[in-house]
């Protein structure tokens, strides 16, 4: 048996960063990278099921990026990952979140994984659509936001709770093949060893490119997504006011705020 296990490498900003010249990004300088919270619970529910079979399951951790990205990876090999897989290629570059999925779809289907876990989302662009979207490419049954999950290695569906609104729990049975988003809070993850820090440093990490996986530069990047950064700013700091005074003094006031605000007369 197989599991993928979908990961990101995510950036968190310096106290004090600068905009790239083009604006449309923060300069890689002011960046601090690890690993998507969201994504370290899905490795740790992958090695969970892999822990309580004895063993008879592969775990492949796969991520979408530059060469900087093999940090992260190198990190899931320490928590138990089987194997690490890089899929990049140039013409990658600004490739949006359905874009990822479909690098990713196109990565399940050289894998044939029984099971591909991601996070709900990441924590540096929080769109919460690439984990859903590669099931969409995939035709495979998918759930989102799983805080429970049960499944015994070779079976031919799973049992899952997953989060709805308003305090909601759903459980239900999914078939396999399938993807599935995982909430913070499922599992602890666990820490890697020292031991299991120094082994992953001297695995390697495998590298697929477009043509290895059968797609084409048109279907990624800037060209195969439909989302792209326009710009990035910093947004005007807003001020706030206590209203004082009887109910009509508080009315006259606000209602000379509006007119400031509004420009009327």
């Amino acid at each position: 048996m197989k599991i993928l296990v979908a990961v990101k490498q995510v950036a968190a900003l310096e106290e004090d960063f600068e905009f790239r010249a083009d604006g449309r990004d923060v300069d890689g300088d002011f960046l601090v990278m690890d690993l998507n919270e969201w994504d370290d619970y899905s490795l740790e529910e992958a090695v969970k099921i892999k822990e309580a079979c004895g063993g008879a399951v592969e775990i492949v951790a796969v991520s979408v990026g530059p060469p900087t990205v093999d940090e992260a990876l190198r990190k899931c090999l320490a928590k138990g990952a089987d194997r690490a897989v890089r899929i990049w290629d140039e013409a990658m570059r600004g490739s949006d979140s359905i874009a990822v999925a479909r690098i990713l779809a196109a990565a399940a289907r050289a894998e044939a994984p029984d099971l591909l876990f991601a996070g709900v989302q990441s924590s540096d662009q929080a769109v919460a659509a690439t984990g859903i979207a590669t099931a969409g490419f995939l035709g495979w049954p998918h759930a989102a936001v799983v805080s429970q999950f049960t499944y015994t290695p070779g079976a031919a569906t799973a049992v899952l709770r997953r989060e709805l609104e308003g305090g909601l729990l759903h459980e239900l049975e999914i078939r396999t093949p399938a993807v599935l988003t995982i909430q913070l809070g499922i599992n602890t993850p666990r820490y890697a060893s020292l031991r299991s820090i120094k082994q992953a440093a001297a695995k390697p990490i495998e590298l697929r490119t477009l043509a290895d996986l059968s797609l084409n530069a048109a279907e990624v990047g800037e060209a195969g997504s439909s989302a792209r950064v326009r710009r990035m700013y910093v947004p005007d700091k807003g001020r706030a006011e206590l209203i004082e005074g009887s109910a009509a003094e508080q009315a006259k006031r606000l209602a000379a705020i509006i007119r400031e605000s509004t420009g009327a007369a």
